[in-house]
């Protein structure tokens, strides 16, 4: 391991999507999940929601966890769909995640995804956020009920993974594509790297 990459990267989150977009950067890290209350008040946009849910996840661990002697940046990510000034988040349950894909086919939908980064020595901490359009293509029901049925949407903001079965519903993003996995790459390395991390 190089000199560039000896902080330690302490991922706030259960999502396995987003420790594998991680792992993909080749720098140690490890899962501390915060388990904090995920509610936010009616009146934040989606802007707020995420920015400031990543915040709470990334600040429940920096307050819980004992101080480091080394480097170490806690990061802290929070993903909804937006249609129509909705906001969709997980599904509660197969019928709640039938009728978020049947309002997203055929339709264009953006995607929110919040980064919040804590330098545990310093305390200086980071928030921003990326936004993505989607546009998925017109589904037939019974193509809907059978991803409803296969499991996958149950744990995904906007009830359909784009890296999963869920890719064979995109007709095309714009913007970045890691965003709408849970983590956009681009940003977390400008963010890690204005805390004194350079990925590369």
């Amino acid at each position: 391991m190089t000199s560039q990459t000896s902080h330690l990267i302490i991922l706030a989150s259960t999502s396995p999507r987003r420790q594998e977009l991680i792992a993909s950067l080749s720098v140690p890290f490890v899962v501390q999940p915060s388990h904090v209350d995920e509610d936010t008040p009616v009146t934040w946009g989606p802007r707020e929601i995420v920015e400031g849910l990543a915040l709470r996840k990334a600040e429940a661990v920096y307050q819980s966890s004992v101080r480091e002697t080394e480097p170490s940046i806690i990061i802290g990510s929070d993903t909804i769909v937006l249609l129509d000034n909705e906001v969709l988040g997980k599904p509660i349950n197969d019928q709640d995640a039938l009728r978020m894909l049947l309002s997203l086919q055929g339709r264009t939908h953006q995607v929110y995804t919040g980064v919040a980064c804590i330098d545990v020595l310093t305390g200086r901490t980071l928030v921003e956020h990326k936004v993505t359009s989607v546009t998925m293509k017109t589904l037939s029901n019974r193509t809907i009920q059978a991803y409803v049925n296969s499991g996958e949407p149950l744990d995904k903001a906007g009830s359909y993974g784009i890296q999963g079965l869920g890719a064979t519903f995109i007709d095309k993003i714009d913007g970045c594509y890691f965003n709408v996995v849970g983590l956009p790459l681009s940003l977390l390395s400008d963010m890690l790297s204005e805390l004194g991390m350079e990925v590369l």
